[in-house]
């Protein structure tokens, strides 16, 4: 699961390497249409709690059947929730990208790298959520060979599209849409295939895809709370990006790209935290909590050792790290100061996201979503606003907002696991 999660995220790391080189205006164009890119995971991360919750469970329990009429439903709704997301993306990609107040020369780039992303999201759906299945059930290898055959693809189409080398057409910060989406569809394929495969963990048939409005909505009572938990992050990175446009276009680039790189660091605790939230399910569903509460702290603890290796070399190295992918003076301090500061507080970034999806998993949504509020639109956003008029540079303020949420949501999604009352869950 860590490798599928690094090379899920690295496909952005990729394009944002390659679209760095076309210079400042670009990486911001390529951020803008990143932070709205987040409002679809509401959905998606609704969508893959509520499937790995009830597949999970199912397997624990030995109901096959169960977890195979789960993830069928999971896939219809997939492709329900990704038609939506194209249709919005292809009527209003203008009008979202203008949102976030950047200026007019990074637009035209950023309205068209969304509109291309949003409106194939389709494929971005199926993949996720059939990983989610596949996951349920333990079985994590197809996922990741279906993104290390995604980041191949991508690594391979994103200087031919966005420079126009062999003969393609020079699409600049599109083109990298364009390599984007079309690995993902081969992806998206590989993991459909997995499901449908004799051998399969969890294994689906055609006539799983027939409506089921009952099972469809045990998935959504399940996933709707993670989906609001989601929607407050991504209301609140296109919020935070707001206040970071108010900054100027080098503040945009360096946030997006200290944001990649903190993301890269952040896949080990979303991977582990899969792990937990399916460990967490199958031995629910095998009636044994203790074994449950004892993966996810296992899953916690690993997380953290790899965090305070990485926080000790972001801290070292943050200047390298934002040379990779700009080397516009402007934007490498801004980036410093972001990497510098944000950094040390991750390591509560780890108890909220392993142990966060350890209570996913047990079904127990509310919870986190509470935490996730309080945290971002009680403490963040205000702080970042307050903070950015009277600290100097504004971005520093906003940075240490970022930081001071961090604790604050670890610190409450720990107490709410410890309190236990996920152990009772019914999904």
């Amino acid at each position: 699961m860590l490798i599928g999660a690094v090379l899920s995220n690295l496909q952005s790391v990729i394009n944002l390497f390659w679209v760095g080189h076309l210079g400042a205006n670009a990486i911001a164009a390529v951020a803008v249409g990143g932070t709205i890119l987040m409002l679809l995971f509401p959905a998606l991360m609704g969508l893959s709690t509520g499937t790995v919750a009830l597949v999970s469970r199912a397997i624990g329990g030995g109901q096959r059947a169960d977890a195979s009429a789960a993830a069928g439903q999971s896939l219809l709704l997939a492709l329900i929730f990704g038609g939506l997301s194209g249709a919005i993306g292809w009527h209003y990609a203008d009008t979202l990208a203008r949102l976030l107040g950047v200026e007019a020369a990074v637009l035209p780039d950023a309205e068209a790298y969304l509109r291309i992303n949003m409106v194939f999201s389709f494929t971005l759906y199926l993949q996720v959520i059939g990983a989610a299945a596949l996951q349920g059930a333990g079985d994590a290898r197809t996922p990741m060979w279906a993104g290390v055959t995604e980041n191949i693809l991508n690594i391979v189409l994103d200087p031919l599209l966005i420079y126009g080398l062999g003969g393609f057409p020079r699409l600049g910060v599109p083109g990298a849409a364009w390599a984007s989406m079309l690995a993902q569809t081969v992806a998206a394929t590989m993991v459909v295939r997995g499901l449908f495969a004799e051998r399969a963990a969890v294994r689906i048939g055609w006539h799983e895809w027939r409506p089921n409005l009952k099972l469809a909505w045990r998935i959504l009572r399940i996933g709707l709370p993670g989906s609001g938990q989601m929607l407050t992050r991504s209301v609140m990175g296109a919020v935070l990006m707001r206040i970071v446009a108010g900054c100027g276009t080098a503040a945009v680039a360096a946030y997006g790209t200290g944001l990649r790189i903190h993301m890269i660091v952040l896949m080990p605790a979303f991977s582990l935290g899969g792990a937990a939230a399916t460990l967490v399910g199958q031995n629910l569903g095998a009636g044994k909590p203790g074994r449950a509460r004892a993966a996810a702290w296992l899953a916690t603890g690993l997380d953290l050792i790899f965090m305070f290796i990485a926080i000790f070399v972001m801290m070292t190295f943050a200047p390298h790290l934002m040379r990779l992918f700009n080397h516009d003076p402007d934007v490498i301090q801004i980036g410093v100061g972001y990497m510098r500061t944000v950094s040390p507080f991750y390591v509560f970034a780890a108890l909220g996201i392993v142990l966060g999806r350890g209570l996913n998993g047990a079904g127990d949504t509310f919870g986190p979503m509470v935490c996730t509020i309080l945290a971002l639109w009680g403490l963040q956003v205000p702080l970042a606003i307050w903070l950015a008029k009277i600290v100097l540079p504004a971005t520093q303020g906003i940075w240490w907002a970022i930081g001071a949420a961090s604790l604050a949501h670890g610190l409450m999604i720990t107490a709410w696991f410890e309190v236990g009352r996920w152990k009772n869950r019914k999904v």
